[in-house]
């Protein structure tokens, strides 16, 4: 594995030296990892690209996005979008407005999530608010965008998208292909399993659809970040654990911004087709995969059905 500065300067080059003016969504961008790959993608490119950060957090968003750098003599766009991205509707609104104004896009980054001991907890649409955004917005997103990230393969450039979530990292087990939604049979550890489960088969099916187009699912591993203090705080248990967990954290985990370079080495690398990348950006193939014809058509056809509710 190469060294992180390595990675560092290898990613400062190819961003840099991008022939376009690359434009970049980050979905969930406005903290913790999407934040980090947002603030590293915007010191490869020293500020010149169309950044947008979509969330719910517009302070957070203004802060990050006062942190980029900013080129002298261009005029350069970093924006944020507001969206609740437990809710499809809302999601679908923002990628129709996204895709009326942007005739292309670079990369895709899906990083939206949530971390809690509670059970189901569904939104008005019926759908589990850790489901929603662990795998149906970022599905959406990703299907409602495709015509954008397809016209920048066709024009040459580079067409990318990343979820950010756990590929590799536990056991795959077959789904119960009759509750996809877990609305029969749900727990933390099924949703724990079903939603990486579920990012798989999203890269997979969209690379059969769209094989000029690289579609990554990557593990972070321990990130420092809101989120996970945030867990640790909101139970007993973890309120007494949180000064240990948090000093192993800073010693055994990695920031936002060195996973984000991490994250950065394993999208740049991909070219077409499908990946599941590790905590350092690699290769980790199917490892701990699950996924057959049956799952893959099964599961496309619930999510573009869940997903679409009015």
């Amino acid at each position: 594995m190469p060294s992180l500065s390595s990675i560092r300067a290898s990613n400062l080059s190819i961003g840099s030296s991008l022939p376009y003016h690359p434009v970049a969504i980050f979905v969930g961008g406005t903290a913790g990892i999407g934040a980090g790959m947002a603030r590293t993608f915007a010191h490869h490119r020293n500020g010149d690209a169309h950044i947008i950060l979509v969330g719910r957090n517009r302070a957070a968003a203004e802060e990050i996005i006062a942190s980029f750098p900013k080129p002298e003599g261009k005029e350069v766009q970093h924006e944020f979008v507001e969206c609740d991205l437990t809710l499809m509707r809302n999601v679908r609104k923002t990628t129709a407005e996204l895709k009326q104004r942007l005739p292309r896009v670079n990369f895709l980054v899906l990083s939206p999530g949530i971390m809690s001991f509670a059970g189901r907890t569904e939104t008005d649409e019926g759908i589990d608010r850790k489901m929603a955004l662990h795998y149906y917005a970022r599905w959406r997103f990703t299907y409602d965008l495709i015509p954008t990230l397809q016209n920048a393969k066709d024009a040459g450039e580079d067409a990318k998208v990343l979820s950010v979530l756990s590929a590799g990292t536990g056991e795959a087990g077959p789904m119960d292909l009759d509750d996809l939604a877990l609305k029969k049979n749900y727990s933390v550890v099924m949703c724990a399993r079903a939603c990486p489960t579920y990012n798989d088969l999203m890269v997979q099916t969209f690379a059969d659809k769209y094989p000029s187009i690289a579609f990554t699912h990557a593990a972070p591993g321990a990130v420092d970040t809101n989120l996970v203090h945030g867990l640790t705080k909101s139970h007993w248990s973890g309120r007494i654990l949180h000064p240990l967990s948090s000093a192993l954290l800073r010693v055994f985990g990695t920031s936002a911004d060195d996973c984000g370079d991490y994250m950065w080495h394993g999208l740049y690398a991909g070219t077409q087709g499908w990946y599941r990348r590790n905590r350092h950006g690699e290769d980790v193939g199917d490892r701990n995969m699950w996924s057959t014809t049956e799952a893959k058509y099964k599961l496309w056809e619930h999510t573009l059905r869940t997903t679409s509710v009015q």
